[in-house]
């Protein structure tokens, strides 16, 4: 499908100077059909806010028929213009990540999912995904009930619980809390080789999900941090693990918000094994 790309500067009520977060909006097109309705993702980027690689990977999910939301998430800090991928940049990234506050990030999740659900051409069916910090915040967007699916691209600091100001979250607290239990489907991807998060740190998120009954998938590939980046990724894109995983993203995304399969019932059969 064609898309087009637009923006909402949407006032935050956790800014103190008042600037609102700009919510790039990319959506997908199809000629004759003005009134189609389709699902919505949130992408959440990396430290850099909503570069190239971000919006060009927000573009290939909305080309696949999703409404997709990338909000800046350094509006306290700066305006919506994408951090060079360089050592100042990547600098300034990591210093507004821990001075950022962790309800800050939540209401920027609030704020999207807000905003998809009130676009006529959204159908109320939310999903959200990210890199890097992204991935961490895509797993904090999916404590919103509306959240349908989550696909979380390397996310980092949630086994250190090092995200945000004081370096203090409580995203696994609220996991072992059963703040995920029986929500949407939780997706974590992690390279071998990222060197972000560690052989334990990633047991540590499996043990914490497995022990609390979230409905979650783990894949771990041979790749390193960043690996899904297809500009300055410092040697470690993949291109073709990219696209295998890609394919995966589409498909839970299609099984969990490209159809409405109605009410949720509590009473489910296990399957049946036939060797």
């Amino acid at each position: 499908m064609l898309v087009t790309k637009t923006f909402h500067d949407v006032p935050s009520a956790l800014d103190a100077n008042g600037r609102p977060v700009r919510i790039f909006v990319i959506s997908p097109v199809i000629p004759g059909y003005p009134n189609a309705k389709f699902p919505g993702v949130v992408v959440f980027s990396e430290i850099y806010q909503v570069t190239g690689p971000v919006e060009r990977f927000a573009g290939q999910i909305a080309s696949h028929g999703y409404v997709v939301a990338c909000p800046s998430v350094y509006h306290e800090f700066q305006g919506p213009e994408a951090i060079p991928y360089d050592v100042e940049g990547t600098d300034r990234g990591n210093r507004f990540k821990i001075e950022k506050e962790v309800s800050a990030y939540d209401e920027d999740a609030k704020l999207s999912v807000d905003l998809l659900t009130s676009l006529p051409n959204c159908n109320g069916r939310i999903a959200s995904t990210g890199m890097c910090l992204g991935g961490h915040l895509a797993f904090r967007a999916a404590f919103d009930r509306r959240v349908l699916s989550s696909v979380c691209f390397f996310a980092t600091d949630i086994h250190s619980a090092t995200l945000g100001k004081g370096k203090t979250d409580d995203t696994l607290i609220r996991v072992r809390r059963g703040d995920l239990t029986n929500n949407g489907e939780l997706v974590l991807i992690f390279g071998k080789q990222d060197t972000h998060v560690p052989r334990a740190g990633r047991d540590l998120i499996r043990k914490e999900l497995e022990d609390a009954n979230v409905i979650a998938s783990f894949i771990e590939v041979q790749a390193q941090h960043a690996f899904i980046r297809d500009e300055e990724s410092k040697g470690r894109w993949d291109a073709a693990l990219t696209r295998s995983l890609f394919t995966f993203l589409l498909e839970v995304f299609e099984r969990t918000v490209g159809r409405d399969l109605g009410e949720k019932s509590s009473d489910v059969a296990e399957p049946e094994h036939v060797c």
